[in-house]
């Protein structure tokens, strides 16, 4: 069953009630007419964010596009959480939830100033489906639904999540405009050096210390085997931009068996690789997210996606091992992570199987929630014979990488709509 919205003409017909009652009633003063009359949508257009998505067919971003053909659908499981960013901080007084069939028996309204911590403003155990009216009181950039029981064996599936009421100062544009010149580029980025080297990967290894080979570590300056989420919220970064607290690692690279550091690391995040009606549906990285790219066991270059080449000179090629760079140049190696996300998990048993890479430009059905693709190039200052060369991991086609996503929420979602989707080149402030 298709649950609409209120037909426009029972509201058109309300209004003319309300003026002949104006007009009629002339020995008395006229009432003012109540505030949330005067309350506009304002979530509509807003970059919207899910916990999960069904499928390809029912993103985030369909349950805030106006249109009640569209729907946004979780994965089958409790809790979800819908979530709008209205661009900038407004008082809210109303929320209307357009079900699906799929619809949730207890939820929350949520409303943050920063994407991280919420305040509840309604809550209910007994949620009846169909269109819901709520009056609220709140204020906040963000505002959430958060089902915590389905009414049914599917998942929630809304048609619309419409958020009522004004913005505390000049309403923003639905994207905000560049400040710069525009590249048609669909990409931002992270500058984060080395910080410090260990034994341990939280990933691969939680709370094992000194059980990997050793990594070399860039972004959060506190990671070691026991990290977790509120760790890298709370600890230092040494990325540019600085809000960017994620923690990157990669085996270390030896020259004569001694650490050679990359002097160049540099985290693009890309929206190349998939078509362009996906990239305008990219959603942003979900907080906490770990991912590993490469192949740490390879025993071959066919077993590997590595690439490593010299910078500056490309006549010396590209290889999956390490070659030979002439003097005054540095050996690069470029990893792309995957970027279609299954939609439900953050991590996974062999922390690959919840991510996978596009098939003919599109994320396939089993991950269909394409996010940025993360390229990491790192630059070292060594050239000549390879031989020199190794990995903590072993040959140059072993080369792997982690990622632990810190990036608050409300950064990522900014740079998704306004590098990603539009096809913007950003940089690392996440504007033009």
């Amino acid at each position: 069953m298709l649950y609409a919205r209120p037909r426009p003409l029972r509201a058109a017909a309300f209004t003319l009630i309300l003026l002949g009652s104006i007009l009629t009633t002339t020995a008395a003063p006229v009432a003012a007419v109540p505030a949330a009359l005067a309350d506009t949508n304002i979530s509509q257009g807003r970059t919207a964010t899910a916990s999960s998505t069904e499928n390809g067919g029912t993103p985030a971003s369909a349950a805030v596009d106006g249109n009640t053909g569209t729907r946004w659908a979780s994965a089958f499981a409790d809790p979800q959480w819908l979530q709008v960013d209205l661009a900038a901080a407004a008082t809210i007084s109303r929320v209307v939830l357009t079900w699906e069939g799929a619809y949730a028996r207890a939820f929350t309204v949520q409303t943050s100033a920063n994407g991280s911590s919420w305040t509840t403003v309604h809550t209910t155990t007994a949620g009846t489906g169909g269109v819901q009216t709520l009056t609220v009181s709140g204020s906040g950039r963000y505002v959430r639904v958060y089902g915590t029981q389905r009414a049914t064996q599917w998942g929630y599936s809304l048609w619309e999540f419409q958020v009522f009421g004004s913005y505390t100062g000049t309403p923003p544009p639905t994207t905000p405009p560049p400040s710069g010149p525009i590249v048609r580029v669909s990409e931002f980025l992270a500058d984060c050096p080395f910080s410090h080297r260990l034994p341990d990967d939280p990933i691969v290894f939680p709370n094992l210390p000194g059980a990997s080979h050793m990594h070399s570590f860039f972004g959060s300056r506190v990671t070691d085997a026991y990290t977790e989420l509120a760790d890298l919220q709370v600890g230092a970064s040494n990325c540019n931009p600085s809000v960017d607290t994620s923690s990157y690692w990669v085996p270390t690279f030896y020259v004569d068996n001694v650490p050679v550091e990359p002097t160049i690391t540099t985290f693009y995040y890309l929206g190349e690789g998939v078509r362009d009606d996906i990239v305008a549906q990219t959603q942003p990285l979900p907080l906490g997210l770990r991912i590993v790219a490469g192949n740490a066991k390879a025993t071959g270059p066919n077993e590997s996606i590595a690439r490593w080449s010299c910078l500056h000179h490309n006549e010396a090629g590209a290889s999956k091992d390490f070659l030979t760079c002439p003097a005054g140049s540095m050996i690069e190696s470029y990893l792309d992570f995957p970027q279609c996300w299954n939609g439900r998990d953050l991590d996974s048993a062999d922390h690959k199987s919840h991510m996978a890479y596009p098939v003919n430009a599109a994320c396939p059905s089993t991950h269909p929630v394409a996010v940025p693709k993360l390229r990491q190039v790192l630059r070292y200052p060594a050239n000549g014979n390879p031989a020199r060369f190794r990995l903590a991991s072993g040959a140059g086609y072993t080369m792997h990488g982690d990622f632990f996503n810190a990036w608050p929420e409300a950064e990522m979602l900014r740079r998704v709509q306004n590098c990603i989707r539009p096809v913007i080149k950003c940089g690392a402030n996440g504007y033009p």
